[in-house]
């Protein structure tokens, strides 16, 4: 397991998640790249997911010389992934080749950058949600690649908690994260498992990450 424990988060250390986030990082990584990246990096923390939270078990199989034991992955079947539109589209279509079966569900929501709440945070526009059931047996998996004040990531979770029971894995992943917003997030969902591949240094006055990787969703989809 390449997962390293953090005071404010669980840590993807694995050497191929180091270096793709150094691919999405740089400036000169063009649009098809940087949604590749964003896919492989996906796929990645998938695999990372099932090593470090999901247990095994042994069956009895057949090979075509004789019976014998194998170990198979419990709860494949009971995976939800959680899609944040629009930046996470790309992530969960890598997190989708580890899950293969997995339920998805989407919440598009959105920060208006022109203001602030009391407490810092950015007000926050859910404009679409859907969901699949949650149940006690699931894993359940929300994606953002960035988790920059946690403002959006809260709302999300109030969403994706209403009316819910408490999964068996209940997982927060991103791609980089800043202090502050895993702060929030923890500090308003503590039974939740944050995962990222990196904490960076700080927030600039505008709330993005910094050294970060610029916004994702601009740099996958070629927008603005």
């Amino acid at each position: 397991m390449t997962i390293e424990d953090r005071d404010e988060a669980h840590v993807v250390t694995h050497a191929l998640a180091k270096h793709t986030l150094s691919k999405l990082r740089d400036v000169e990584t063009e649009q098809v790249a940087f949604r590749k990246g964003l896919v492989k990096l996906g796929r990645i923390c998938g695999y990372e997911i099932i090593d470090g939270r999901m247990g095994t078990e042994y069956v009895s199989l057949q090979t075509p010389l004789e019976e014998t034991m194998g170990e198979q992955v419990k709860g494949l079947d009971d995976v939800v992934i959680i899609n944040v539109l629009r930046a996470a589209t790309p992530f969960v279509e890598g997190l989708l080749k580890a899950f293969p079966r997995a339920r998805q569900g989407v919440i598009s929501a959105s920060r208006d950058e022109t203001g602030r709440n009391e407490d810092g945070s950015f007000p926050i526009t859910v404009d679409y949600v859907k969901l699949p059931e949650i149940t006690e047996d699931d894993t359940v998996i929300v994606a953002d690649p960035m988790l920059a004040t946690g403002s959006t990531m809260c709302t999300v979770l109030d969403h994706v908690t209403e009316n819910s029971p408490e999964p068996e894995n209940f997982i927060v992943l991103s791609a980089v994260s800043a202090p502050d917003g895993l702060l929030r997030v923890g500090e308003q969902f503590p039974d939740v498992d944050l995962l990222t591949v990196a904490i960076d240094d700080y927030l600039d006055d505008d709330g993005y990450i910094v050294p970060g990787l610029g916004d994702a969703g601009d740099r996958a989809f070629r927008t603005q």
